[in-house]
């Protein structure tokens, strides 16, 4: 079944992180991503390991299938001019390189979009491309710390401050910049006009501290970490088990009074402190204290089976293999396969939308260095020679 973006020519000239999420949203949907990777080495991702699977990284893996691939000298002449008729070709170019990087190749959006006005051109970088820091490298560790997530993350109060153990900003700043992609597309069809996607891995953090951002914006106080809980809603937050830990959202009025009946404590909703959310939020601490003991009575699993059977949100804390085996996440399809032109059959993560008529597919795994090459400067109208001499040259790699 055709993706929803079939027919979409999309360039990728990325790497790491931000950049191949973007790409890889576009590729499930079914738009023919061509992976772009600098000579002599590739993407770093190449050799983020262990682990490997045979001989290939695995996060490199992960983050490249769909995708054909295509290596480039770019200090070459003969590289660049394929890779400039490449990208003029396109639909939309996705870069994360370093500000004027692209333009000292020749490659740059006003470049490329006099020769192809409809280009969309998404540039991903570390603090977007104006301002103070556009000449700056991304990070997400670095860009994490300034957007605030790491003064919100961690146990609480005087503690050290901590990172999401996700690198949230890459990905985040992938998802956004594959929506402004689609934007941009929808105006190209309104219009014919192709424009810039100006993306960053700061403003992507920045979108995480909505509710943390309101409460400093109201009260001129910045919030800190609270562990588990809601810096808005209580009780929404972890607590421990006699084996474990369960996850509880009983923020509502509702759930708050079923939740006092289903721990056996119903005093509680009698107590002022606890009235409703305001008196619960200003009490918090006191909450958790009162509420801790009845959690420790009982197994994570009898907790939860009650919590479900009485439609209270509840659920488990899984490791990263737990939740690959959760039935849910099988049903959904949320880890299954990609075929590797060498390794056979490797397991991936799904695409995480589903769309009832173009649904996203897994097509192929991640390319091999050069894998594709040849075969693309064909279909932008090399013949066999001319790719043969830009081989022997080193301009580029055909290793397929």
């Amino acid at each position: 079944m055709a993706g929803a973006l079939q027919g979409i020519k999309v360039v990728e000239l990325s790497h790491i992180m931000a950049g191949p999420t973007c790409g890889l949203m576009l590729a499930d949907m079914g738009a023919d991503v061509v992976k772009v990777e600098r000579l002599p080495n590739g993407d770093d991702t190449r050799r983020f390991a262990p682990p490997k699977i045979g001989d290939e990284s695995a996060a490199f893996l992960m983050m490249n299938r769909n995708k054909r691939g295509i290596a480039v000298d770019l200090k070459n002449e003969g590289g660049r001019a394929a890779l400039k008729r490449l990208m003029t070709r396109a639909d939309v170019v996705i870069e994360n390189q370093r500000k004027g990087a692209m333009e000292r190749w020749g490659l740059g959006y006003e470049e490329l979009r006099r020769e192809n006005p409809g280009l969309i051109y998404c540039a991903i970088s570390g603090y977007g491309r104006t301002g103070p820091y556009a000449e700056r490298g991304g990070f997400d560790l670095v860009a994490q710390g300034m957007s605030g997530l790491m003064s919100i993350t961690g146990e609480g109060p005087g503690r050290p401050p901590v990172k999401v153990g996700a690198p949230m900003t890459d990905i985040t700043a992938g998802i956004l910049s594959a929506m402004g992609v689609l934007a941009a597309y929808i105006h190209r069809l309104r219009t014919g006009e192709g424009q810039m996607v100006d993306a960053s891995l700061f403003e992507a953090g920045i979108t995480h501290t909505y509710w943390q951002s309101a409460i400093a914006l109201a009260t001129g106080v910045a919030p800190g970490p609270m562990g588990s809980a809601h810096p808005l809603s209580a009780p929404y937050q972890a607590f421990a088990t006699s084996d474990g830990w369960v996850t509880i959202g009983a923020a509502n009025q509702k759930n708050w009074l079923r939740l006092v009946e289903l721990l056996g404590a119903p005093h509680l909703k009698d107590d002022p402190r606890f009235a409703d959310n305001p008196t619960r939020m200003v009490n918090r601490l006191a909450l958790e204290e009162a509420l801790a003991p009845y959690f420790k009575t009982r197994s994570s699993a009898d907790w939860l089976a009650t919590f479900d059977a009485a439609g209270l949100p509840a659920g488990p804390i899984l490791d990263v293999l737990e939740m690959h085996a959760d039935p849910q996440v099988l049903a959904r399809g949320m880890v299954t396969e990609a075929v590797h032109s060498k390794l056979g059959p490797v397991k991936t993560l799904g695409p995480p939308i589903k769309l009832s008529a173009t649904p996203p597919t897994i097509r192929r795994g991640a390319p091999r260095l050069g894998e594709h090459t040849r075969e693309i400067l064909a279909e932008i109208g090399y013949a066999n020679g001319e790719i043969d001499a830009l081989a022997a040259s080193g301009a580029v790699l055909c290793s397929g």
